[in-house]
């Protein structure tokens, strides 16, 4: 497909599996997302969303039952912390990245940043970066706009700006972009070519799907499912050698049977040799270090025409 301006949001040719590479020759990419976002609403974390009982088992035995299941498994997850949090538990956040986590930024309060100015979004942008600096002691390479409880879209939302914003923050990835299976390109403009690395995300690998329906009850009826998905997309990635990817929400993964769930695919995964488990930050790393934009971003000029009264 060949790229548009203000269409195609990425290099819209991926690479074939024959042209993967990952590290010390290893088969399959596999990346743990873990969000600690709570809000409900397109206007972000709020007091109500704070006080919530699913907020604060997640941000207590949620959080620590997690903690616990990822270190037994030796899996150093990439955790995406909006600002608020980050200032409001700095010392969770903290004792994440001591554990050897990354810590990536999850917006000011996980908003929806496609209603605000470019300015307004820049001031947010720059005040998060320096406050999960702050709680961490290293700046974020990684940015986040994963989907909120009772989002529509479940891909998340970022604006007309957020990739222009990033890059000129010194941002290495975006965490979540839906345009391809393992990392890619995200185009801003086509004819400076310029681009940012962005991870994949799929919201069937995202816990927060299953685990939160229905919103009355416990919704343990479809506890099962989101392991189901892990399980068959990771076959598949495995058995091609590209990059699997799953979402987990203490608040939602860290009632007692689906903890068990994701502990056995954990443990699933370690009876496949040849997988490099990373967070974004090292994927990042390597992808810029393999599969630079300047060999890899392949666009060529739109063949298409707009016309009067065309949406396209």
């Amino acid at each position: 497909m060949p790229w548009k301006q203000g269409y195609t949001v990425s290099d819209e040719t991926g690479l074939r599996d024959d042209e993967l590479s990952w590290p010390d020759g290893a088969r399959c990419a596999v990346q743990v997302v873990v969000d600690l976002n709570v809000a409900s609403g397109p206007e972000g974390i709020t007091a109500k969303d704070l006080a919530s009982d699913a907020a604060v088992f997640g941000a207590t035995e949620g959080l620590a039952l997690l903690r616990a299941v990822l270190d037994r498994h030796s899996i150093r997850a990439t955790i995406s912390v909006p600002a608020v949090l980050a200032r409001l538990r700095a010392d969770s956040v903290r004792a994440l990245a001591a554990d050897g986590h990354e810590i990536a930024a999850g917006g000011f309060k996980g908003e929806d940043v496609s209603i605000l100015a470019r300015e307004e979004e820049q001031a947010r942008l720059v005040r998060t970066t320096d406050i999960v600096a702050e709680a961490t002691g290293t700046r974020p390479l990684g940015w986040f706009g994963l989907p909120r409880q009772g989002d529509p879209f479940a891909g998340g939302t970022v604006s007309a700006h957020t990739i222009d914003l990033l890059v000129e923050a010194g941002y290495a990835y975006f965490g979540n972009g839906l345009a391809d299976d393992i990392p890619h390109y995200w185009v801003s403009d086509f004819a400076t070519r310029r681009a940012l690395l962005t991870l994949p995300y799929y919201y069937h690998f995202d816990d927060q799907w299953f685990c939160m329906f229905p919103t009355k009850g416990t919704g343990l009826e479809n506890s099962d499912f989101p392991a189901r998905n892990w399980r068959a997309e990771f076959a598949a990635q495995y058995k091609r050698g590209r990059h699997f990817h799953m979402v987990v929400h203490p608040q939602h993964i860290g009632w007692a049977n689906r903890m068990q769930a994701l502990d056995d695919f954990l443990g699933h995964l370690r009876h496949h040799p040849g997988l490099w488990v990373a967070t974004g930050r090292q994927i990042a790393a390597h992808w810029a270090a393999r599969h630079p934009p300047a060999t890899h971003l392949r666009l060529a000029p739109s063949i298409w025409k707009d016309h009067p009264g065309s949406l396209s």
